[in-house]
């Protein structure tokens, strides 16, 4: 048994000690969406610090514990809460918690993030669902020796989010007069903002927005086998020329405006898996 394996089942089997339903689904919750946590009934929440071998969130709009419960009737586990590698957490401790959620049963892994938007078809609220990604970030979560018994070597990164997945939203906003884009999510390290000459460099290769987390926890997902489905909420626009300076809490007030959206695609998505 690897290092990792050993630390995977630790936090597995202490956290079935409070819950020992099988998940359907996991679902990360990015920054200012931790409210979508509320809609999980008879739920039990454990801090992270509680978890053996979780690090524990540094940023503000991530609360920090793992909730287990029942979204229409179907038992998920959710991180309110992400990490990220801008903290100075090393990738395999930024992406721990998805090989936990697999652990534990998940098939399908939902993610929410708050995103910079670069498509000039965008406006500040709108949700994207991501169709692809590309990866700025410097460091890769699955570097270092391989253990066959959690993924390939070399996992196959052609199609990461799931079609079928990504169909059933898109029917889910049409029937529900909910707007929604599609578009390529490039992932970067952070923890600054864009300058705008990086907004255009990115627009240009092909990104329609970009964020500082989702991609590190994909690329496990997809090596672990999971079925991947993710959303962002674009909660700036970079790519224009106007004056456009972004904070972070205003990041966090477009983020809980889109929240509703959101949440009700995702626990429609949950509904029909």
């Amino acid at each position: 048994m690897s290092e990792l394996t050993a630390k995977i089942e630790a936090a597995r089997d202490y956290i079935n000690q409070f819950w020992k339903e099988k998940p359907v689904a996991g679902i990360i919750l990015g920054s200012g969406l931790g409210n979508l946590a509320e809609e999980i009934e008879d739920s039990i929440s454990i801090p992270y610090s509680d978890i053996p071998h979780f690090p524990e969130s540094t940023v503000e709009g991530h609360s920090g514990k793992l909730i287990l419960g029942f979204m229409e009737d179907r038992p998920v586990v959710a991180m309110a809460g992400r990490f990220h590698y801008y903290e100075g957490f090393t990738m395999q401790q930024v992406t721990f918690p998805v090989r936990v959620m697999k652990a534990l049963g998940i098939e399908t892994l939902l993610i929410s993030n708050a995103a910079g938007g670069m498509n000039p078809d965008f406006e500040v609220g709108d949700l994207m669902i991501i169709r692809d990604h590309i990866n700025l970030q410097p460091e890769h979560p699955l570097r270092g020796k391989n253990d066959d018994k959690l993924g390939p070597r070399f996992p196959d990164m052609s199609e990461p989010y799931n079609k079928d997945l990504i169909l059933t939203a898109f029917n889910i906003a049409a029937a529900n007069n909910i707007d929604v884009h599609s578009g390529v999510y490039v992932g970067v390290q952070g923890p600054t903002f864009e300058t705008r000459a990086e907004y255009r460099y990115m627009h240009i290769i092909g990104g329609d927005a970009v964020g500082m987390s989702t991609v590190p926890e994909v690329i496990v997902a997809v090596h672990s086998g999971l079925k991947v489905f993710a959303m962002s909420v674009i909660t700036d626009i970079g790519i224009r020329e106007e004056e456009n300076v972004i904070t972070h809490e205003e990041v966090l007030a477009a983020a809980k405006d889109a929240e509703p959206k959101l949440t009700f695609i995702f626990s429609e998505l949950i509904r029909q898996l």
